[in-house]
């Protein structure tokens, strides 16, 4: 069957055609199998392909009857368990490593009605705003192919932005989401602490730092994946129960009049924010006026460069623990050439770290994100760029450096506006309101009150209304 207009509907669009018998589960995974075979060779977004298994899941009279039946599916290649599927993490170390069970959000997943696709391309171990993994190669903007889509999420965010698929998972821990979503011209959501449950294999990743979700180009996928995926398991540190009302409606509900802080100012050896970039979050300003709402300039919330010291540090250690943690399913310890300097430097400040400075650490930070929770609280949002420059040429988010260059120069410079909301744990969206003169999209990020996505959605899909990006789409897209 041909299906030209596949590319103009997202995910619950598909859905719905298969409700209606218009077209099967295996007519739009074909659909998906043929993009990807087109495109893939120049964007490098699918490194794992689950063609045969999707077509199975495709062809099944049991493909359960959920929001998203027959929708095409991307696993980020970072952590997320499918059984049976690889599970690299795009490292050299653990380059044989297969899946032995699903992760929790996986059987929601597939309880949703999605078909799998395959796996989708990720740095290696994910530390990084861009998508250039020695194991697998770098991924490209379907914008602009000399550009990074983003990372650590750039496989999915290629893919839905050439409109491959119109979802695909991925996770943020510094702004893996968010970030992506602006330099590829997507809607991507970071929910709030606790919303969804990284189980089995995770209970306290990063402090709940880290979430895995999906990028899309719709306020409703986004919303209505949300409701797929999201509730706190019993005994889990963080709860965040499902609410009495979907995130679907809310998504279609009006938001009223919202009171919203404008933040352009960047801190003190961060990077500037680009020119482009502040205009666009002044223009967004004003139609959020113009909607309406009460827009006040606020300085940045918070001390950045404090908080982020903290926050490497404590993921340094984590992440020293976790490759120890990994020798068991590896067979042994790693070789300093089976890990990217970044992460034998990292592994070693996190060694270095004893108890107690950690216990302290984790306190403090806590402190600070209870403090910047509390102050901006005072605003049902708060507007800021998602990060302060368009989608960077590749090579600049270099893995050879050691940490804490990389950190101060390159990951940290460049996450002043994301990261912070991983450590609060404040649910954040970064929204495609707009373009560079040179065709390259801007997002913009909305940051919300503890465990508020719901003014979030309702604000986006306001906004989504107002300055519609369905039909935007990269040249080399039909």
């Amino acid at each position: 069957m041909s299906f030209p207009e596949y590319g103009d509907y997202d995910g619950l669009g598909l859905a719905e055609l298969v409700k209606k018998k218009e077209v099967t589960p295996g007519e739009i995974l074909e659909e998906a199998i043929r993009r990807t075979e087109a495109l893939n060779p120049d964007l490098n977004f699918l490194i794992f392909d689950a063609f045969d298994e999707g077509r199975r899941m495709a062809a099944d009279p049991a493909l359960p009857d959920g929001p998203f039946k027959g929708v095409p599916w991307l696993i980020k290649e970072l952590a997320t368990a499918w059984e049976g599927q690889p599970m690299t993490n795009a490292c050299p170390y653990m380059k044989d490593l297969v899946a032995p069970f699903d992760s929790h959000a996986v059987t929601l997943t597939k309880g949703a009605g999605f078909t799998l696709l395959g796996k989708s391309n990720a740095p290696e171990l994910g530390w990084a705003l861009a998508c250039e993994p020695r194991l697998f190669g770098t991924t490209k903007n379907p914008w602009d192919t000399s550009r990074t889509p983003g990372g650590s999420s750039g496989g999915a965010a290629a893919a839905v932005a050439a409109r491959v698929l119109p979802i695909a998972e991925a996770s943020d821990g510094g702004g893996s989401i968010r970030v992506p979503a602006s330099h590829s011209g997507l809607v991507g959501l970071k929910p709030s602490l606790g919303r969804i449950s990284m189980a089995p294999a995770v209970v306290d990743f990063w402090y709940g730092g880290a979430l895995f979700f999906c990028l899309t180009r719709s306020v409703r996928d986004t919303a209505a994946y949300l409701d797929v995926v999201n509730g706190s398991l019993p005994g889990e540190p963080y709860y965040a129960p499902k609410p009495a009302t979907s995130f679907l409606t809310e998504a279609g509900t009006a938001p009223g009049k919202l009171k919203i802080a404008l933040v352009t100012d960047a801190p003190a050896g961060c990077t500037p924010v680009d020119g482009e970039v502040a205009g666009a979050v002044q223009a967004t300003g004003k139609l959020l006026e113009e909607l309406g709402h009460t827009v006040e300039a606020q300085p940045l919330p918070y001390d950045f460069w404090q908080l982020n010291d903290l926050y490497t540090r404590i993921t340094a250690l984590q992440t020293a623990g976790w490759i120890d943690a990994m020798g068991a399913f590896v067979g042994r310890p790693p070789k300093d050439d089976d890990l990217a300097p970044l992460y034998v430097s990292m592994i070693e400040i996190g060694r270095a770290i004893s108890g107690v400075e950690h216990s302290n650490d984790v306190e403090a930070m806590r402190m600070i994100c209870r403090d910047m929770v509390g102050k901006m609280a005072a605003y049902d949002a708060w507007l800021m760029p998602t990060i302060p420059v368009p989608a960077r040429e590749h090579g600049w988010y270099d893995m050879a450096l050691d940490a804490d260059t990389y950190n101060k120069t390159r990951m940290g410079a460049d996450s002043a506006y994301s990261a912070p909301m991983n450590a609060s744990g404040q649910p954040s969206i970064s929204l495609p309101l707009h373009m560079t003169a040179g065709g390259l999209p801007i997002g913009m990020q909305f940051v919300g009150r503890d465990r508020d996505e719901a003014t979030l959605l309702r604000l986006a899909a306001q906004l989504e209304e107002a300055l519609p990006w369905k039909d935007r789409r990269p040249a080399m897209v039909s």
